[in-house]
Order: C-alpha cells, then structure tokens, then sequence
C-alpha cells in the first residue's frame, strides 16, 4: 500500500490529506473537511491536472504582452509542452478577452486563451 500526503487546494482551508493507493486505484483519503478535498486527492494521485498560465507577446499593440490560459486542465505532465509552444507565439493586436490564441495545444485539444483585451496602437 502506497502513501502520499497532499494540501488540499480544493478550497480555502487547505487540508493536510493522507491519501493510500495500492499503485492502481486509491484506497482512502483522510484528513479532509470537506467532499471537495476527497475528489482532489484522488484526482491528484491518479490523473494530476493543472491550468496553464502565462503571457504571450503581442505585436502591433498597446501592450508588449497579452496574458493567456488554458480553457479548461491539462494532463500535469504536458505543461513543459505547452510552455514551449506559448514561449514561440506570438500575436498580433487587437485582442480581446476569449480569444485563442492557439487551438488544441500540445495535442490537449485544450485551448489557449487570452485573459486581457489589448488594442492596436
């Protein structure tokens, strides 16, 4: 039987969880105070996700940097991927909030999208 101990970020009290697998599926989660923490923790031990953030340079606008993210998680271990390919991009002015800046990311079939409207200068 495996252990891991894990800080719930399911919600704002942060809980110390103990999870126990037996390297296929999860045996229990203790420590949580609330359901949320229980669906983090197997979640994070068998299939870990995140949203990507970050900026990509613009051209042409009133800002030198559009802030970007992921439409919606990500397998963990892609993130290096898809930094590699946010680094590489650039877009050019005007932007608007939602718009995508790259399609289907590092195979993901998740999108990039911008967070902040930047106009043209």
């Amino acid at each position: 039987m495996k252990q891991k101990e894990l800080i719930c970020i399911g919600c704002p009290m942060g809980c110390a969880l103990v999870v126990e697998w037996d390297g296929k599926q999860v045996v229990s989660v203790t420590g949580n105070t609330c359901p949320r923490g229980d669906v983090y923790a197997r979640k994070e031990v068998t299939n870990p996700t995140r949203i990507v953030t970050s900026s990509v340079c613009v051209d042409g606008g009133e800002l030198k940097m559009v802030s970007v993210k992921t439409n919606e998680d990500i397998p963990k271990d892609k993130i290096f991927e898809i930094m590699n390919e946010i680094r590489k991009t650039t877009v050019k002015a005007p932007i608007q909030i939602g718009d995508v800046i790259l399609s289907n990311v590092a195979g993901t079939g998740v999108d990039v999208v911008a967070t902040k409207h930047v106009a043209s200068i």
